[in-house]
């Protein structure tokens, strides 16, 4: 008898997570179905009842990633003031419009540079083929559809571990592009900041992904740190801390370009480095709690960036490879980070 209530309160509880994961289902179908009809509606005018090719300026490729980034940024912008309205998530303040700003354009950029290399996959494979005004209208908007069902869902559902998973994705995207679009082919026999210093698509957008990527580390380091189950409140505090000054530094780094400011380009691009370093090295005096099979891990990171920087100092190795590696390996750590905190806050609350 005494267990009947805190059953029927568990099941009410679970019959409630379930009606609001069906609604947001049924929010982004529906939005999806909008992005669909809008998109294809707006391609009828652009292309009018001419061909297309697939990929290229004028492409259909080009129109569906242009139209799926801004239907990307404004699902993930709905989908938190949803949250907002439905009282899952609550936006404060400035700083909090400024994270689902940032975050938004976020997935903007990468639906952008996603379908943009999808199409030029198909064009690859579909060497000289054009696209008649049917197919052009339900390409674009089964694109834009896609990107707004995952894009609203993405912000409904979003946590640590998620925002983890979509800097990396940003981030190698975006620097993927840069390289692809390089107007100096031999970019990569200097050192990776040399996308950065030429007047071109490929700098800019090189640039603002450092920044933007800068800033959403900053906002996994407020948001992530909120839940991390450590003894000492000065444990948190130096995790978050570490982890802004992180993300700080590697908006700088696009802030500050290696060709007109080399030394405050290399102090900041360091500083990334000592200071993961040091995060690594006093998360378990920090974080006391954290698995103990997950530190090693970060120890042999650092061990490995160090080893590549004495290979580059002894000319064996390129700076490219050894920024390359290192990034790599820091974003790796960052997201393993997340899903082992998230881990710990679980067996805490279990």
């Amino acid at each position: 008898m005494n267990d009947a209530a805190p059953r029927r309160r568990a099941d009410l509880r679970l019959t409630l997570s379930e009606r609001v994961n069906t609604t947001l289902e049924l929010t982004a179908t529906g939005l999806g179905a909008v992005a669909f009809a809008v998109v294809a509606a707006i391609a009828l005018p652009v292309f009018g009842l001419d061909e297309a090719a697939i990929s290229g300026p004028g492409s259909v490729g080009q129109y569906a990633a242009i139209a799926s980034a801004v239907t990307a940024a404004l699902a993930f912008a709905a989908g938190r003031y949803a949250l907002h309205l439905g009282g899952r998530y609550r936006i404060r303040g400035a700083l909090d419009v400024v994270d689902v700003a940032a975050l938004a354009l976020a997935h903007g950029v990468i639906a952008l540079l996603s379908w943009t290399l999808v199409a030029v996959v198909l064009a690859g494979g579909f060497v000289g083929a054009t696209l008649y005004t049917l197919p052009i209208l339900a390409l674009s908007g089964a694109a834009a559809a896609v990107t707004a069902y995952a894009a609203f869902l993405s912000a409904a559902h979003m946590n640590p571990e998620l925002l983890a998973v979509v800097l990396a994705v940003f981030l190698v995207e975006g620097i993927l592009a840069s390289t692809l679009t390089a107007s100096d082919p031999d970019w990569w026999m200097q050192n990776l900041s040399t996308l950065g210093i030429s007047h071109d698509v490929s700098a800019m957008a090189f640039n603002l992904t450092l920044i933007v990527a800068g800033f959403l580390v900053t906002v996994l380091a407020r948001v992530a740190t909120r839940d991390v189950p450590t003894s000492t409140e000065h444990g948190v505090r130096s995790v978050r801390t570490a982890l802004i000054v992180i993300g700080i530094f590697l908006g700088l780094v696009g802030v500050f370009h290696v060709d007109t400011h080399f030394w405050i380009h290399t102090a900041v691009a360091s500083g990334m480095a000592v200071t993961f370093a040091v995060l690594t090295i006093r998360l378990r005096a920090w974080v006391p709690g954290i698995s103990r099979a997950f530190l090693p891990v970060g120890w042999a990171f650092v061990a490995v960036i160090f080893v590549l920087a004495f290979f580059f100092a002894t000319g064996y190795y390129s700076l490219t490879a050894v920024e390359l590696v290192a990034g790599v390996l820091v974003f790796t750590w960052i997201i393993l980070f997340q899903r082992n905190v998230g881990a710990l806050h679980a067996d805490t609350a279990a």
